[in-house]
């Protein structure tokens, strides 16, 4: 076992950082474990010519070279595997790999990063993110818990707003986010990041709340809020307030929970929005339609269990007239029904299944404010859904899960 001195490190705190043009260039990476599955990737999306020399390969290199992304010479490395390269990976298993692999690239002057020992390669991977367009790399001299940390404080905050990498604002517009299921680190990367520039963010009850509170003092909150059987903002007065702000001359972001497009009148609201010229984007957001359950440990689907899942609307009750759902022949469905809006209306809803063939002792799970703080599930079954719901005083928001998978448990399933 060899040891290093933080004199013999020193060098590392002069590496030169530069971006390199590997478009069409040919990169060797020896070895193809994890490392390579990590560092490939990167390498593919730069255009280079990637070939992997490896007697074996993880499942996703395979699949890689498989997909015509890279080319895999299924043998051990030789000398020679490096002519015509511009940069190489030496991440095999065994050390004695790796040292030939960067003794041959010393010889050759192709720049080579050395997985097992960075000291003794000629250059050094840096802990890299996205963002935006901006590819950010930071290096800390081998002290690589460092550098990943500072990378990810790097990101957050450009995430979040606190650092604006942007040289001009963002031109009037409205972007409809889906803000996820509740918890604030739900919210999708570009989501946050168009938070982090709005001008005015028009919100609702269901998004995530916590993060208005990382809005500069700038940026003004609307709060559009559709409470459950109560007060409710009308669809048209939201729908002005977004113009009537973009012709101001600012950028404003429709926050919403769950995703813009799965019962949340996203769709209403980027026509509206098109009939005015104003120009909208969309960010998908995490629906709750199925996160929820995830979070509750109740899966969606599951092999042998379930092959199919049907999202519900419960806004309205199985009878009413301006009812769109076909509700015997969910009934006669045996997978998954997942019921949005349904709280008020579980026992509406359990006796139209039940007439029409769904078996009443059919498991159900009730999840309230999911992925929050203060989420709270409940089993069940249909004929009993309701009792449940009553019993546990269960209040919007919710999501109610009908089918064979509410009743599994990770302990069951083993």
């Amino acid at each position: 076992m060899s040891t290093h001195s933080s004199a013999q490190n020193s060098p590392g705190e002069h590496h030169y950082f530069a971006g390199l043009d590997l478009t069409g260039k040919r990169v060797v990476v020896v070895g193809a474990g994890s490392v390579a599955q990590r560092r490939v990737p990167r390498l593919i999306n730069a255009g280079a010519r990637v070939e992997v020399v490896s007697p074996e390969a993880t499942p996703a290199v395979e699949a890689m070279a498989e997909a015509g992304e890279l080319t895999w010479h299924r043998r051990p490395y030789a000398e020679g595997d490096l002519d015509g390269a511009w940069y190489a990976v030496a991440c095999a298993t065994g050390s004695e790999v790796n040292e030939a692999v960067a003794a041959e690239a010393e010889r050759s002057r192709v720049f080579c990063v050395r997985s097992d020992d960075a000291s003794q390669g000629t250059a050094v991977t840096p802990a890299v993110a996205e963002h935006g367009g901006l590819l950010l790399g930071v290096l800390a001299g081998g002290a690589h818990r460092r550098s990943a940390a500072v990378r990810d404080a790097l990101v957050a905050a450009l995430r979040s707003g606190v650092v604006d990498e942007s040289a001009e604002r963002p031109a009037p517009g409205v972007a409809l986010v889906g803000g996820g299921p509740g918890a604030p680190d739900l919210i999708t990367v570009r989501g946050r990041q168009l938070l982090g520039r709005a001008d005015v963010v028009i919100t609702d009850r269901l998004a995530p709340r916590e993060l208005l509170e990382e809005l500069g003092p700038h940026v003004e909150v609307v709060d559009a809020s559709k409470i459950p059987y109560g007060r409710a903002a009308n669809q048209d007065v939201i729908n002005e307030l977004l113009i009537e702000h973009v012709r101001a001359g600012k950028f404003v972001v429709r926050l919403k929970g769950g995703d813009p497009y799965v019962f949340g009148r996203g769709y209403e609201e980027l026509l509206a929005c098109v009939e005015a010229g104003v120009p909208v984007t969309t960010v998908p957001g995490i629906t709750s339609a199925f996160s929820v359950p995830s979070a509750a440990d109740v899966p969606v689907t599951h092999r042998g269990v379930a092959h199919e899942v049907v999202v519900v609307s419960g806004h309205v009750g199985p009878h009413d007239e301006t009812s769109l759902v076909d509700w015997p022949a969910l009934a006669r469905l045996k997978g998954t029904l997942v019921l949005m809006m349904a709280v008020k209306r579980i026992g509406e809803f359990a006796a139209v299944l039940i007439e029409h063939g769904r078996d009443p002792k059919s498991p159900v799970a009730i999840v309230q404010e999911g992925t929050m703080r203060t989420q709270h599930a409940v089993r069940s079954t249909l004929a009993e859904a309701a009792d449940s719901v009553r019993d546990n005083d269960i209040k919007p928001p919710a999501v109610i899960i009908v089918g064979p998978v509410a009743d599994l448990t990770p302990e069951s399933r083993r």
